[in-house]
């Protein structure tokens, strides 16, 4: 059975009715007393006070401030009271004059006895309790249910249920304790239904959404949580739309305000941007000034990498203000700022860019305060620091620390802010981080037209132990072939900016009706640091063991090659090597542009059976285009591997796979050593192989919230050489071919998937072209 407490919801309460008392009484007695008695004022020789329980009479004196004898008016009677029901103990309260005694009757606040909540699904009680400040064994208090009722509810509305309505209730117990109960009705979400831009001429609205982190209720919607309306990611919206611009020379853009539309059903919200965009503005003259002795501009000058005529961007200086603080670090130049200025050319659309080195003030940072993580340790968070205590204080590189350890992925939530230290030249720089799930584990199946069905298991964990390691392992089996793996990184090793790896894997085919069978085991260890900015070189060692053998139903369908290379056995390959990258991706200037550049080789004979020398190449070149709707994409991949002695074997070529060249079976192009008599029909792979692929990635008018494009696609490439050869083997000079397709694109909860449908322009005889293919997207 279950009471309310609370006045407003339920009438005139005890509260009000002692109010009421108090006032007739008052009143009463203006209007039977002369006017003289009404002025005078009243003393009482006794206080009586009743209904107290747990509140000490004394403590209800205090509040009344009355005292035996005092003498005060009616006023100061109605002030009593107002005191004694405003200190949040007491139900009611009612103040009695009878004759020389004034008595005060209360009716105290029971004592809660629980907590609970009903009603909830969608968040739990766990994620509740949080934000409600009642608190059993605590004197029980409307007002701070209400405001307890009220945070519930704000809890659902940031999930998107604005319809959601929180009713406290108490359930009256003996001794005077309630139970509190929060009745909660969740009701549904309220999504975004279609979200717009109004004075947007440079961008289409397609982009612009894709700008934003809110996102258009769609097809997926049980699976979207950014679809529903948040107030604070809406001011982050706005923040990430003056990034957007600013990003691309829109320096005068303005949001001029965001409208929220509730539909007539109450079942949706139109969200509208207000916009201005302004114009482009490029970078005119760029120039370095200094009023420090013995500091030479035009060495600083060549150090700048932004140009005259590239479309300003705020990132490109902060990019440059870095790299020139950097400098003067080097050439023992300590407290220098470096202050950007920007003359703003109106007639020709040009920002003057102006570094003015300064001498800034003598402040040293006392030390690095870390808060909140539980898991994590201080080292993980404190290595995100180029500063230590007791260097010069740089808000600038506090600043990129501060997103260096947001970026980790560990946290979600982390703060960093810079605070007076013990002495005006001290600073104490305060890291309030709130952790995260960084583990995940995952069983799957999977199914394949040449393996069959298999099963997947995994685990995964980006910190491991709390220190910042990576580690991962699982199982991938099918009907014919096993996989085992085993991934571990270290990125920090001995605490410098150099990334340990260790990769451990193992790879069994055993195929009925297969030409060869193979077990290859790999083991290497690899160490990768950086260069510069964009540059990294990783140095690694590789000892592989890979055992060749043909299964006893396929001897005879197999060929005269790959029998002689099986007859090799299992072979022992160690191999130390290195790859180069340099990536524009994310330290580039150029918002629209990114840029991939690896090589790598690997050389065999440190011990083992074989010495060869393996060599890779890639580069690729992206673009927006068309407002950036549209992305512009070019590959260029080639490999060469060059074995001594016996030569390569099969397992040691390439092949050109779907990742590779579309179009064609895993094995479909390059020498093969048919023979049709025989039955021998064996993809032999190649020392050499060289691909282009050219690609432009689309919307096709679906809503965003679909994750749906197109694309359309163009690969050439060619697979060559063996080191052995007979007269049934094909192609072994190369051959190009040729692929046109389209692709649909498909960003799902599982993941981005592609369906290819090709088409083949050139191609050999012998190839095995593939017309469709659904595989995973992957980014460059």
């Amino acid at each position: 059975m279950s009471d309310s407490i609370f006045g407003g919801r339920s009438g005139l309460g005890r509260a009000s009715r002692s109010a009421t008392a108090l006032a007739l009484i008052l009143a009463l007695a203006a209007t039977t007393l002369p006017n003289g008695v009404v002025a005078q004022s009243y003393s009482f020789s006794n206080v009586s006070i009743e209904g107290n329980q747990r509140v000490e009479p004394g403590t209800i004196l205090s509040y009344a401030g009355i005292a035996r004898g005092q003498t005060v008016s009616a006023g100061e009677l109605n002030s009593a009271y107002q005191r004694i029901q405003e200190s949040g103990l007491f139900e009611s309260v009612e103040i009695v004059p009878q004759g020389n005694t004034l008595v005060i009757r209360v009716v105290e606040y029971p004592t809660i006895n629980t907590i609970a909540v009903e009603g909830n699904s969608r968040i739990s009680d766990e994620d509740l309790q949080p934000v409600i400040q009642s608190q059993s064994r605590r004197v029980f208090s409307p007002t701070q249910a209400e405001a307890d009722a009220n945070a519930i509810a704000e809890a659902y509305v940031a999930q998107g249920r604005i319809s959601a309505r929180v009713q406290p209730r108490v359930i009256r117990r003996s001794d005077n304790r309630v139970d509190l109960v929060f009745e909660v009705f969740e009701g549904g979400v309220v999504e975004v239904e279609r979200i717009a831009f109004n004075g947007n001429r440079a961008f289409s609205d397609r982009r612009l959404r894709r700008a934003i982190e809110t996102r258009q209720a769609g097809l997926l919607r049980a699976f979207v949580t950014r679809d529903s309306l948040v107030e604070d990611r809406l001011q982050f919206d706005q923040q990430l739309l003056r990034d957007f611009y600013a990003s691309r020379g829109f320096v005068d853009f303005r949001v001029l305000g965001v409208n929220a539309e509730l539909t007539e059903e109450r079942d949706a919200f139109f969200v509208t941007f207000n916009i201005e965009e302004g114009q482009q503005f490029k970078v005119g003259n760029v120039s370095v000034v200094s009023d420090m002795p013995g500091v030479d501009p035009d060495a600083f000058q060549r150090a700048i990498k932004m140009r005259s005529g590239q479309v300003y961007s705020p990132s490109a200086v902060e990019t440059d203000i870095a790299r020139l603080e950097r400098m003067a670090i080097r050439e023992g130049l300590d407290f220098v700022r470096v202050e950007p200025r920007i003359d703003r050319n109106d007639r020709d659309v040009t920002l003057d860019v102006t570094y003015q080195l300064t001498r800034g003030p003598r402040i040293f940072v006392e030390r690095i305060d870390i808060e909140g993580n539980t898991t994590t340790l201080d080292r993980v968070v404190r290595r995100q620091f180029d500063t230590v205590e007791g260097d010069p204080f740089n808000p600038r590189e506090i600043r990129a620390a501060a997103e260096r350890i947001r970026a980790l992925g560990f946290f979600s939530d982390a703060e960093v802010d810079a605070r007076e230290g013990s002495t005006p030249q001290q600073v104490v720089v305060d890291v309030d981080v709130t952790e995260q799930p960084t583990g995940s584990i995952s069983f799957g199946g999977n199914y394949s037209t040449n393996s069959g069905f298999g099963a997947a298991i995994s685990f995964s964990e980006r910190n491991f132990l709390g220190r910042g390691q990576q580690l991962s392992l699982g199982v991938n089996t099918a009907s014919d072939n096993s996989r085992y793996f085993f991934r571990f990184t270290e990125p920090a090793l001995l605490g410098r900016d150099v990334a340990f790896g260790l990769n451990l894997s193992y790879y069994e085919s055993e195929q009925d009706n297969a030409r060869y069978n193979t077990k290859v085991g790999t083991l290497s260890p690899s160490l990768t640091f950086p260069l510069n900015d964009s540059s990294r070189l990783q140095l690694r060692y590789t000892l592989q063991s890979t055992d060749l053998s043909i299964p006893d139903g396929s001897i005879d369908e197999t060929g005269e090659l790959v029998k002689a290379e099986a007859e090799r056995g299992k072979l022992i390959e160690s191999s130390i090597g290195y790859t180069f990258s340099y990536d524009t991706r994310r330290t580039g200037l150029d918002p629209d542009a990114g840029v991939l550049l690896e090589f790598g080789q690997d050389f065999g004979g440190l011990g083992g059976d074989t010495e060869f020398v393996k060599t890779t190449a890639r580069a690729v070149a992206q673009r927006l285009a068309f407002n950036e709707d549209v992305t512009l994409r070019a590959t260029v991949e080639a490999g060469a591997v060059n074995y001594s002695g016996d030569g390569s074997r099969v397992t040691d070529r390439f092949f050109l796979g779907s990742s590779l060249m579309r179009g064609f079976e895993p094995g479909g192009i390059g020498p093969r050593e048919y023979n049709d008599a025989a039955d021998v029909d064996d993809a032999l792979g190649g020392n050499y192989f060289a691909v282009a692929r050219l690609e432009a990635e689309f919307p096709l008018g679906f809503a965003e919230e679909y994750g749906i494009r197109g694309g359309l696609f163009y690969d050439v490439g060619n697979l060559w050489g063996l080191d052995k050869t007979n007269s049934d083997v094909l192609y072994e000079d190369g051959a190009w071919r040729q692929v046109v397709g389209a692709a649909l694109l498909w960003d799902t909860p599982l993941g981005p998937l592609r369906f290819n449908f090709t088409e083949t322009l050139q191609k050999e005889d012998r190839d095995k072209d593939q017309n469709f293919e659904l595989t995973i997207q992957t980014d460059f």
